[in-house]
């Protein structure tokens, strides 16, 4: 599983051994950061039990240990709609 931007994700010590306790964590991005195989650089927000964003960091774990809380919503195919065509014509005043 791949995170996205807006995935909010449990990060624990199977993604890497430096969180011995566990944090819930918001993804900004992915970083194309040259990396060892199943490791990625994620850049987001530490969120608190409230879920507001209280430290933006730059973390680095094992895709395999990451566990998804919730996930981005699909965004909606965009509707394209017609426009109205405007009368310009002259307008007479007085």
């Amino acid at each position: 599983m791949l995170p996205r931007s807006g995935d909010v994700l449990h990060v624990t010590r199977a993604a890497s051994v430096q969180f011995i306790r566990p944090i819930t964590f918001r993804v900004i991005r992915v970083l194309d950061w040259p990396t060892y195989d199943g490791w990625l650089w994620l850049d987001g927000y530490e969120l608190n039990a409230a879920g507001d964003a209280i430290n933006r960091r730059s973390i680095f774990v094992q895709e395999a240990g990451l566990r998804q809380l919730q996930a981005t919503p699909v965004p909606r195919q965009h509707t394209v709609r017609t426009r109205r065509t405007i009368n310009r014509a002259p307008v007479a005043v007085g």
